[in-house]
């Protein structure tokens, strides 16, 4: 299948070559050129045939409805633009709209995998009408993992960032819980292994995830975590989730407190954070903050 690609950073350029290596033809735009294949949004629609399909992969908010903007003035009546990028679910449904009212279809893909999506594919929650997200299925089926799971269509537009929200809500907590358990084992004196103490928990237990691979790994690198600050940021996507729950009368205990507690970290150096800052870094390839030296 043929697809249009517009963002090719650490997600979006792993993407192109997922998709290029199961045998679809990918057409990528960059504002950087040396990333590019075509020069502008013009040349990529002009590179595809009708029905075309265009897959944004930009930052949310600004950035996104900008390209959608273009889009909606070049593509024609039965072409389709997917939103893979963390846009909140609300946007969703006025892109749609705007562009519905020219013949185009829109679909939001929530996806997750982080940098490491190339290797091991990425989850996809996807939302839409079924005619829109059934063309697109090969284009799911190259990203998804390999096996039975990892691709959901979760309803109509809107529905896959909502479920991607909600899933970076549960992560939000996952980590944090690791992170208070990492710091209290760090404090006391009669625990002097912590990196193996998590790398005894990896088989076997009931708290075994791939979140606790990855602290793992950080801990590798940096045993205590000296050379991080204990500052995390936040996606966004946690305070939707939170906003959510409020409007919807959902108790979320746990997600808030993981959220406040992000907030927290640009108080202090918390140690918490590190872990959090760490994890983030480890599965997202997101920036952390080195140490101060003194």
């Amino acid at each position: 299948m043929q697809i249009g690609l517009v963002g090719l950073g650490k997600m979006g350029g792993n993407m192109r070559e997922r998709l290029r290596n199961a045998g679809h033809e990918v057409i990528g735009y960059d504002t950087n050129p040396e990333l590019s294949d075509v020069d502008n949004l013009v040349e990529l629609a002009d590179r595809l045939e009708a029905p075309r399909a265009v897959w944004v992969m930009v930052p949310a908010g600004r950035v996104t409805q900008s390209v959608i903007d273009q889009l909606g003035g070049i593509l024609k009546p039965g072409d389709t633009v997917i939103d893979g990028g963390n846009s909140r679910w609300t946007d969703d449904e006025k892109h749609a709209e705007e562009l519905g009212k020219r013949g185009i279809g829109f679909v939001d893909a929530g996806v997750s995998g982080g940098v490491w999506g190339l290797q091991n594919g990425y989850a996809l929650m996807v939302g839409g009408d079924k005619e829109h997200v059934e063309r697109l299925k090969p284009i799911f089926d190259a990203l998804k993992p390999e096996g039975p799971y990892g691709y959901v269509h979760a309803g109509r537009v809107g529905a896959g960032h909502f479920a991607k929200m909600v899933h970076n809500g549960i992560e939000y907590a996952m980590m944090q819980a690791y992170a208070e358990g990492w710091e209290l084992l760090e404090k006391v004196d009669s625990v002097d292994n912590v990196r193996e103490v998590f790398r005894s928990w990896q088989e076997g237990t009931v708290i075994r995830s791939w979140l606790l691979d990855l602290a793992v790994n950080a801990l590798d690198e940096d045993e205590h975590l000296n050379k991080l600050r204990g500052y995390a940021e936040d996606s966004g996507e946690g305070r939707w989730t939170v906003e959510a729950a409020i409007d919807n009368a959902v108790p979320l205990p746990a997600i808030t407190a993981s959220l406040f507690a992000r907030f927290a970290s640009r108080q202090d150096d918390s140690p918490q954070m590190k872990m959090i800052a760490a994890l983030r870094n480890q599965f997202g390839g997101h920036a952390v903050e080195s140490a101060k030296k003194d």
